[in-house]
């Protein structure tokens, strides 16, 4: 990019959080996320050029320095911060403003900075093998994969329900969502392939914000906040079919919607479970009782297979790294409240305890050399807020997995006759790539955010006794209402 010429019409609106908007190039692989600031400050932005920029830099070291170490490096995409000319941002701002979804309004796009994070259009990969059939791309946002410790929490409820399925009914409850998602965290986080295969069915039914689908990098599956209609399954197995057809197979041109759902499944399945080094179990959670969720509606608590993540798989990854919350919030705020006195009566401070960064070398070994036995130093408590911290980012995540499809050739070259392709309905191979997104640091600042949003999704749960109001548990289409057609084998390999 020549940034000297940047044009507007060049970019597109692609997508925003809470704290920052998302544009990508209409030909290059490569996305602008811009800062957002609360609508009020528009005439008087909240901080200076150089305070953006340093935000975003900090962003771009807590990705590349803390997470990829914790995470690894094969699955993380930091980017660049680049200065933007303040007339493009301005003209981009006006161009994107009306395709922004109404409920994102009460923040701006910061146009006064000129600062952006550069980073690759993960939703359109520049670099696949041709095909007539565009990438797609599965954006998860799985959320926390394990339940908290009894040892430091005040309700015994949260070590029998998961965080997400507590939160489900506060959202529904406040109108956020129409109806609950079904999706379970314990249950992908599970490695059990009947686990994982019941929570992305449900993640297909109900994606809410933890659930897209990308083709040729545009969106082509998701759920829209508020809406009181599921996204229409019909479409999104229109576009799926054209992806498990071997060629000429005239038989596989007459695959139940069920049998394309399930060999999609498993695809991403193999996806998620794929990974590097001896193929050993990370986190063997087999045998104990917080693996499972007692809200999960997945109810065969004996499982036949695996019970474990493979090692160097993206979810161990992720999971290992939000267990460094071993106090839950809850036994985290003393520490907090420790640091924050400390802070009050010593302002300086803040610098040497790293609250606000450098995230360097300096700072992970903080997070990953933290003591077990507290005592009673400022240090030690700096140390478990930064541990909780990066276990927040690890619980916030999205994971990003391309699947590029092979050729129908391909998918012969493992030896396997014609014959029993038409038998098995076996699709061709894909070839695939996962990445993590959404890896910001949290705020030390949140923490006392965090602790009164838990407790009122807990009393939330406990005052309605885990029910919900008529009409907002999902209705089960018919194409997903089971898994009992026998699971292809699936050629595939990393790109």
């Amino acid at each position: 990019m020549e940034l000297d010429k940047m044009d507007e019409n060049d970019w597109k609106y692609h997508g925003e959080g809470n704290k920052s908007l998302v544009v990508s190039h209409v030909q290059l692989c490569r996305v602008l996320r811009l800062l957002k600031y609360p609508a009020e400050d528009s005439e008087n932005p909240p901080q200076t050029a150089e305070q953006a920029f340093r935000q975003i830099q900090n962003m771009v070291d807590f990705s590349s320095t803390v997470m990829s170490s914790l995470l690894g490096e094969k699955f993380i995409h930091s980017g660049e911060v680049i200065k933007l000319p303040l007339e493009f941002v301005r003209q981009l701002s006006i161009k994107v403003q009306h395709q922004r979804p109404a409920w994102r309004c009460d923040k701006v796009m910061d146009i006064y900075s000129g600062c952006a994070l550069c980073l690759p259009n993960l939703t359109s990969p520049a670099v696949h093998h041709p095909t007539h059939t565009p990438p797609l791309c599965i954006e998860i946002k799985p959320k926390c994969g394990f339940l908290p410790s009894p040892k430091h929490i005040s309700k015994d409820i949260k070590t029998k329900v998961c965080r997400y399925c507590m939160h489900q009914h506060y959202k529904v409850a406040n109108g956020k969502w129409k109806r609950r998602s079904l999706y379970c965290p314990l249950d992908l986080f599970s490695g059990n392939r009947q686990r994982m295969h019941f929570s992305i069915v449900h993640l297909i039914q109900e994606p809410q914000n933890n659930f897209k689908i990308f083709k040729g990098g545009q969106c082509i599956y998701s759920s829209k906040e508020g809406s009181d209609d599921s996204p229409d399954m019909n479409i999104l197995l229109h576009h799926l079919r054209p992806y498990f057809l071997c060629g000429n197979n005239r038989l596989n041109s007459q695959m139940t919607s069920k049998a394309v759902l399930n060999d999609f499944i498993q695809v991403l399945m193999n996806a998620l479970l794929s990974g590097g080094g001896d193929g050993g179990v990370a986190i063997d959670r087999g045998g104990e009782g917080w693996s499972f969720c007692e809200a999960s509606h997945f109810k065969d608590r004996i499982c036949h297979g695996s019970q474990g993540l493979p090692r160097d798989s993206v979810l161990s990854r992720i999971l290992q790294t939000q267990m460094l919350d071993t106090l839950d919030i809850e036994g985290l705020y003393p520490l907090y409240r420790r640091v924050e006195q400390h802070l009050q009566d010593f302002p300086k401070e803040r610098t040497r305890l790293q609250i606000d960064g450098p995230y360097n070398e300096a700072f992970l070994e903080k997070v990953q050399k933290c003591s077990m036995e507290d005592d009673g130093s400022v240090e030690y408590a700096a140390a478990k807020v930064h541990q909780y911290r990066v276990s927040m980012t690890a619980k916030d995540c999205s994971i990003m997995v391309t699947l590029v499809p092979g050729d129908a050739e391909e998918a012969d070259g493992e030896g396997l006759s014609t014959q029993r392709q038409l038998r098995d309905f076996r699709p061709p191979a894909f070839s695939y790539s996962v990445s993590i997104l959404d890896l910001d640091p949290k705020p030390f600042d949140s923490i006392p955010r965090q602790l009164r949003l838990d407790q009122k999704i807990v009393s939330c749960y406990l005052r309605t006794g885990g029910a919900l109001p008529k009409g907002s548990l999902p209705l089960l289409p018919s194409i997903i209402t089971s898994a009992d057609r026998e699971d292809c084998t699936l050629l595939f390999h990393p790109m």
